[in-house]
């Protein structure tokens, strides 16, 4: 039996995945969360071979989850499940480790035949066109990223300097490089463009 971890925040549709995946031919779903807390709290209990993630959860997100639970239990194998059809976002699953990702609109046979190819030793990404589009590489380095991304949560450069305890300046020149990086008409326009790509 592959031993599964379903982590999602919204109940009824985690709810579906655990019935969906209980009612699949040789897998048993062994622990459910609602957040990155509760699913640090159940994996070492639960010691599944593969953690359904969803990318957008409260607190820590699904992509640092995919980076912390392998080193709780290093056979743990991740599948990043999301709505986001962008390169970007497929990128930075497969750099936090994920050896999956997939849409939300994936079939039921198609979310099962993932987990038990990535329980194998597999990678799964679909749509096939992400796995196509990859070569869509982004022109930010990590720490400019880093701080477009905190730009786009609202912050102000006094706000991401604290965050990051980097010196105001050096924020204001990685934003700088990042507008000018992206051909981008201003701070707002740079967040937009990076979203719409997935780079942040």
């Amino acid at each position: 039996m592959i031993k599964v971890l379903v982590v999602e925040d919204m109940q009824v549709v985690r709810a579906g995945l655990v019935a969906l995946l209980g009612g699949a031919f040789g897998i048993e779903v062994v622990g459910q969360a609602a957040d990155a807390r509760e699913a640090l709290e159940v994996v070492g209990r639960a010691s599944p071979d593969v953690a359904l993630l969803d990318v957008d959860l409260p607190g820590m997100d699904g992509l640092a989850l995919a980076r912390e639970l392998p080193v709780r239990v290093p056979a743990c194998r991740t599948v990043m499940l999301t709505a986001m059809d962008r390169p970007g976002h497929v990128r930075r699953a497969l750099d936090a480790g994920a050896a999956g990702y997939l849409l939300k609109s994936v079939s039921p046979k198609g979310l099962a035949d993932a987990v038990r190819t990535v329980s194998a030793g597999g990678r799964v990404i679909e749509p096939r066109e992400l796995a196509d589009s990859l070569g869509s590489v982004t022109p930010l380095t990590a720490r400019e990223a880093e701080a477009l991304r905190l730009a786009a949560s609202g912050a102000d450069a006094r706000e991401i300097a604290a965050e990051l305890f980097l010196g105001l300046g050096t924020v204001r020149n990685r934003l700088s490089a990042a507008v000018g990086k992206l051909h981008a008409r201003s701070l707002v326009d740079a967040i937009r463009i990076a979203e719409r790509h997935g780079w942040i």
